[in-house]
């Protein structure tokens, strides 16, 4: 099965709380015949439009091509919630890595930040960006942990933009009977993520980005240039930008045996008027510690806006409203009940090690992906990297490239069967509070 087309109607975006809260732009006319460019991006989310904007602003001539529209996957489906560091703590990098290398991708996740703020603020993009994101823990040993944590972060790396949250804190914050303490991460940040995939699309695009939409990439023939084949055209190119992430599908096995496709649901419930703080008393974003992880935060219009329950086939549930209830209804029992205006799914994209893959896959070809659900920041910062190394500067391209990046047990075939028992096995620990 095509996941392009598994569980969306060509050109339509999925039918979000992000979609109908803003004005869709006029769809973009697709590539017809053939084209010539010193780059060609494939994929039209945070990646693919970062990359062509900082390739365009070089003054590099770039056809971005996109199956569907810009914004379509999980750059404009996501939580909206914009961290710091790497999807994987300091103190595992450090671990797995040492220190040296932890430091680096610290830096890296601290820039990668810090480059949202600056395209936001540059390009003038109206996404509703706010301050804070908490991580909230489900037990007294581990809210101990995340304390501890914050206090490595501040010794270690100098991080001190973390309040902490005692159990009476955690509770005043967020209402509910899971939580047992926490902190907030005031350099971190909540936003609407479609609005900000808008606003990128028209940053690259007033830099002279050709956008291609409904133009699905059919082949790419490598050599001493590379030609990207459409149903209905074709870009030759010096270089090519894949940046495909959850949606590479068979385009390019190597990327697909390191980076499996995952499906996430989100739900927007009715406005909670006077009761969102029975929610949050602040405007921050929530994620919390359970493997199988919730988040949450309050829309602009008082929404909750609750992601949970995960799937690895390809087909999303028949009623993702009841999958994502659970969970909510779980974290929030005072909620029970509560009407559901809005519920969607989307297609992420992790590695083995939760860190993204940047490969060059060829002296021509270059590939990021496998943000593990860290994407706002990452996928921005990817498509910089990649920009940065076709123009030979490739020192924070490299320094992901070096990191072991395994393929996923089982091949295409069964690694998503395997993934599914180990995620069952975990959320059952979850439910018993193991």
């Amino acid at each position: 099965m095509d996941l392009l087309y598994a569980n969306d109607r060509p050109g339509r975006y999925p039918a979000s709380w992000y979609a109908a809260s803003v004005d869709l732009p006029e769809a973009r006319p697709a590539l017809a015949g053939d084209v010539v460019a010193d780059v060609c991006v494939v994929g039209g989310g945070y990646t693919g439009l970062s990359a062509a904007l900082h390739l365009a602003e070089a003054g590099r001539r770039v056809v971005l091509l996109e199956a569907h529209r810009v914004g379509f996957g999980a750059s404009g489906r996501n939580g909206g919630q914009l961290g710091g560091g790497q999807r994987v703590t300091q103190d595992v990098l450090e671990d797995r890595h040492g220190p040296d290398v932890a430091r680096k991708l610290w830096d890296l996740g601290v820039v990668a930040n810090a480059l949202v703020r600056d395209l936001i603020a540059q390009h003038g993009i109206d996404c509703d960006l706010r301050p804070g994101v908490a991580e909230l823990a489900s037990s007294e040993k581990d809210a101990g942990h995340v304390h501890r944590y914050a206090e490595h972060l501040a010794t270690v790396y100098g991080h001190t933009q973390t309040e902490v949250l005692d159990a009476a804190a955690c509770h005043a914050l967020c209402p509910s009977p899971v939580y047992k303490g926490g902190l907030i991460d005031w350099s971190s940040g909540h936003l609407h993520p479609l609005k900000l995939a808008f606003g990128m699309a028209q940053a690259a695009e007033a830099a002279g980005v050709r956008i291609c939409e409904m133009s699905r990439v059919t082949g790419i023939e490598d050599g001493a240039n590379v030609r990207v084949a459409t149903e209905a055209g074709q870009v030759t190119a010096d270089h090519v930008i894949l940046a495909c992430n959850g949606y590479m599908g068979d385009l390019e096995p190597r990327v697909a045996a390191r980076v499996m496709p995952i499906n996430n649901f989100i739900a927007a419930t009715e406005p909670l008027g006077p009761r969102t703080a029975e929610v949050l008393t602040r405007d921050v974003a929530v994620a919390d510690d359970l493997f199988v992880i919730n988040y949450f935060r309050l829309s602009a219009d008082g929404r909750l806006l609750f992601g949970g329950g995960e799937s690895y086939g390809y087909r999303f549930p028949a009623d993702i409203a009841a999958t994502v209830r659970k969970p909510m209804e779980r974290i929030f029992p005072q909620l029970k009940g509560v009407k559901i205006d809005h519920a969607w799914g989307g297609t992420l994209a992790i590695t083995m090690k939760r860190l993204p893959w940047l490969a060059r896959l060829s002296p021509r070809i270059l590939s990021a992906s496998g943000y593990s659900g860290h994407g706002i920041g990452s996928a921005t910062q990817a498509g910089l990297l990649m920009a940065q190394a076709v123009q030979g500067q490739s020192d924070g391209f490299d320094t992901f490239a070096a990191l072991p990046t395994p393929v996923f047990p089982g091949g295409t075939a069964l690694r998503s069967p395997l993934l599914a028992l180990a995620m069952s096995w975990y959320a059952m620990r979850d439910r018993l509070g193991i």
